[in-house]
């Protein structure tokens, strides 16, 4: 008998009717989930990504829509009324991908078994069959909620129908209303056709009017009301290029109407009757996630299966103790280490339990004293004995507080996560773990969150939820070092990452040393001319105020001074630092607040705030991020040492603090110079940009020489070179001609003929921009030089401006994330070639392409020849790389 979960009460609500557009939602799950494609994988060998996202998104909307009927619609096949119409209709479509194809079926099995109807039509399209139904439903006084990925059905809205388009994935969506058209668009719902006709759609391949975009339709229509009322008038517009164009394309804007408009009326065999949402088909349900390997949503279900039960049993385990620790030792197989710590910064947090996994069996305590034993002390740091962790440079820095050297690890479960997907950079085991569809808690869920954050008071618990995790960590070894030799990556993990884990953990371990007088010092320094510059502020609006409040500062600015109103919010003026800077030569008043904000903000962050980060030894211990950024760039936290502004002075000053150890040592640095222009020399391969670092021109002024036609560099004005720098720059970045207009000062057209100007003297720039939007479309990511990935899932969204965001992330990525495996290299090297040299000197910081040593005095002129000669041979690129360096007693004075 079929064990369907009776609706009960829900019968007697008010009925609603859900809409899914079946064909944009599994794309959209597809994509959302393209990077680990691999990862989902029934074990009959097939794909099951897009079927999981798709699931994921339905328990949500079932949640917040509760409806009482419901239908996911399905194109019937590319052939369509509308390509009789026009032959050409969506006819620049890449081929849904096999992977995605073979999904479909299930994704239809398994919205029966959830109790929902599917349904398509042939030579109609799922919107025609959406756009049907949802008549149907308001006609009979029904709520209606559709779910799609494609904007196209907000035409589809009225006060009874509701369209969430995604926005984000397949989880987040948008509810467009008819309020909220007009909101976004500027027009109603049944004018987003003509908008269309218009505008024509290069998703779906059929034409608009030429030039005309989406900002001028709209205000065609907002002037015209509709496309038959613009071509009424269209004869007493003025001569203009948009009236010959629009004249011209009459026939294919009112063709490209009736292909955006949707079919209301579509031979829908279908009364609403039979779209009754009756509930999850329990019985058969759970076979279907059976078969597909769905453990996450059999646990959602509360379902107390063989299975289930397999993934949640306690491990067994013994006590880790000076008997077990003799066992552990005389093991040659790898094993596994867990060290676990409670709080956020593991560099004063104490240890809570240990678990170590040997040979199969299961060890932990949480006696921190087992630290103590000499045997155990021998093997942590025994390098020739295998292990596994989670996290190596916490567990290396943590081990180091209680006196213990830590080596061996072949296996860092979170450095290997991060490196299949640093879209999906989970830094806690159990979201990992989650990820590949095993149960572990994550740390909130177990540990609590906010003021209800504890450890447990049962030491059997929390031994078991360690070892749980060692568990999870031996059984994906196998399955995540696979898809990284899949992925090629197996190196650059090796090689790169591994070992600057250990770098790293010694470099946060040192710490540097702070002066934290200099930092008093400079915080009543900052404090006095903070009161000066309030005094002149209140002298220029004639009264006192708080300056820190919007609400306040905006009344003074725009209603007592008469400045003009650049910007609105909905509490008020915005008086944001970029309005400011508009007004700056409307009122001195406005300089000195920006400045009162700078110097405040470096008072309250650094001068300030880097004084309760010093620690007993009078060192501050940053943390780096190895797992953050999606480039491969480090960052810091617990303090950020990587955001001290150096192009202000004030900021500048902050490096002051930062000393070495002794009064006879020196901070010593040194930096990579246009280390990412150089790369994009080499990766693009441009003979003339090559030619310019090969021959060491000044790479600024030798591109505004090209671009601004001039017979040498000698002729290049400093404006011409500012300009041309933030054109380098900018180019590595997918900057826009917009963007660049902003940056320089000059009108977009201009900006726009100084890009293709760029192009025209760098040709092999340009090939390189295009082919790698042209990799990101067919592969779904992009790579460095060292085969870092990242994944893309937007690079065919159908919005522009997110699908134009991934378009220059595919550009910048491969430039950036190469700049940053080339420090890291050096950094690895660095450290080798200090200990072969035996020199006292400490890496202390990495600051993006810098890093900072401190170093006796008698060391600085080794380190002048050797840091360069390291860095400048990390890797080996078509153009060579360019290190700077200096030295002082501050951090200050070594820039």
């Amino acid at each position: 008998m079929v064990n369907f979960i009776p609706m009960g009460e829900k019968m007697t609500k008010n009925k609603k009717l859900l809409l899914i557009d079946g064909n944009s939602v599994s794309f959209r799950a597809f994509f959302a989930m393209h990077n680990v494609l691999d990862k989902f994988v029934s074990g009959d060998g097939i794909h099951t990504n897009a079927l999981y996202a798709f699931n994921n998104m339905l328990d949500i909307i079932l949640k917040d829509e509760d409806p009482t009927h419901a239908l996911v619609a399905f194109d019937a096949g590319k052939t369509t009324f509308r390509t009789e119409m026009f032959s050409d209709y969506k006819g620049t479509r890449a081929k849904t991908p096999p992977e995605l194809m073979e999904q479909l079926p299930l994704i239809q099995e398994m919205l029966n078994l959830r109790g929902i109807k599917t349904y398509q039509l042939k030579n109609y399209e799922a919107d025609d069959i959406i756009g049907t139904m949802s008549r149907k439903g308001q006609s009979e006084g029904m709520d209606v909620t559709i779910i799609t990925g494609d904007r196209d059905l907000t035409q589809l809205t009225t006060d009874k129908v509701t369209v969430r388009v995604n926005v984000k994935g397949v989880t987040e969506t948008e509810a467009y209303t008819p309020e909220h058209v007009k909101e976004k668009l500027g027009i109603t719902p049944e004018q987003i056709i003509d908008m269309k006709g218009l505008m024509g759609d290069t998703s779906d391949h059929y034409p608009g009017v030429e030039k005309v975009g989406e900002k001028t339709a709209i205000k065609l229509l907002n002037e015209y009301g509709s496309m038959e009322g613009l071509y009424e008038h269209v004869d007493e517009m003025r001569k203009s290029k948009l009236k010959e164009h629009l004249i011209n394309d009459k026939d294919q804007a009112l063709l490209s109407k009736k292909l955006a408009t949707i079919n209301c009326d579509a031979p829908v065999e279908l009364k609403l009757g039979e779209l009754e949402y009756r509930g999850d088909n329990q019985e058969q349900l759970i076979k279907f996630y059976q078969r597909m390997d769905f453990k996450s949503f059999l646990e959602k279900m509360d379902v107390d299966t063989e299975e289930v039960k397999e993934e949640m049993a306690d491990i067994k385990f013994s006590e880790l103790n000076s008997d077990a620790v003799d066992k552990i030792v005389n093991v040659d197989k790898p094993q596994t280490v867990i060290v676990e710590s409670f709080g956020e910064n593991y560099h004063i947090s104490p240890i809570i339990g240990l678990a170590i996994e040997s040979d199969k069996e299961y060890y932990s305590t949480t006696d921190i004293s087992i630290l103590e034993n000499d045997k155990l002390k021998a093997w942590l740091a025994d390098d020739s004995k295998e292990k596994y962790v989670f996290d190596n440079k916490k567990t290396v820095a943590l081990l180091n507080r209680y006196g213990c050297e830590f080596a061996g690890v072949s296996f860092d479960m979170l450095l290997v996560s991060y490196l299949l997907d640093t879209n999906d950079n989970k830094t806690d085991i159990g979201l990992v773990a989650q990820n590949y569809g095993h149960n572990l808690p994550n740390e909130e869920e177990f540990y609590g969150k906010g003021v209800k954050k504890a450890v447990p008071d049962d030491d059997q618990v929390l031994m078991n939820f360690i070892c749980q995790k060692a568990h999870i960590i031996n059984v994906l070894h196998d399955t995540m070092m696979a898809e990284l030799k899949k992925n090629d990556q197996d190196s650059l993990y090796d090689e790169i990452e591994l070992p600057l884990s250990n770098v790293l953990a010694s470099m946060e371990i040192k710490g540097v040393k702070v002066d934290a007088s200099r930092l008093k010092e400079m915080q009543n320094d900052f404090a006095g001319r903070l009161s000066d510059i309030e005094k002149q502020i209140y002298e220029e609006a004639g009264e006192e105020f708080n300056i820190n409040s919007p609400k306040q500062l905006g009344v003074i600015l725009f209603e007592k001074l008469k400045l003009p109103v650049i910007k609105k919010t909905k509490t008020g003026y915005s008086t944001a630092v970029d309005v400011l800077e508009k007004l700056k030569s409307k009122s001195p008043v406005v300089q000195k607040i920006l400045d009162y904000r700078q110097i405040s903000k470096i008072n309250s962050t650094y001068a300030v705030g880097l004084q309760k980060f010093i620690q007993p030894d009078n060192r501050i211990h940053t943390i780096y991020q190895q797992t953050l950024t999606q480039t491969g760039r480090l960052s810091s936290i617990e303090p950020n040492l990587q955001n001290i502004p150096i192009r202000i002075d004030e900021g500048r000053q902050i490096r002051k603090a930062f000393v070495p150890q002794s009064e006879d040592w020196e901070m010593f640095s040194a930096d990579y110079s246009q280390v990412e222009l150089r790369v994009l020399a080499h990766i693009s391969g441009d003979e003339n940009m090559q030619e310019a670092f090969k021959e060491d021109y000044d790479i600024h002024a030798h591109t505004a020489m090209r671009i601004f036609g001039l017979d040498s560099t000698d002729e290049v004005t400093p404006d011409m070179r500012r300009k041309a720098k933030a054109t380098n720059f900018g180019i590595v970045y997918g900057i826009s001609d917009y963007g660049l207009s902003q940056n320089i000062g000059i009108t977009r057209k201009e900006a726009a003929q100084f890009i293709d100007s760029y192009f025209e003297q760098y040709p092999g720039v340009k090939k390189y921009m295009d082919d790698i939007v042209k990799f990101a479309r067919e592969n779904g990511y992009v790579e460095t030089i060292m085969h870092r990935r990242r994944y893309l899932p937007d690079i065919h969204s159908k919005n522009f401006n997110i699908r134009n965001f991934a378009q220059r992330t595919a550009m910048n990525t491969p430039i950036q994330g190469s700049a940053a495996d080339i420090i890291k290299v050096a950094m690895i090297n660095m450290q080798k070639k200090l200990k072969e040299e035996n020199l006292k000197t400490n890496l202390l910081l990495q600051v993006h392409d810098e890093m900072i040593f401190e170093a006796p005095k008698s060391e600085i002129p080794i380190l002048e020849k050797l840091v360069p000669s390291v860095m400048d041979s990390a890797v080996k690129l078509d153009v060579p790389l360019k290190v700077g360096s200096a030295h002082g007693y501050s951090w200050y004075e070594a820039k």
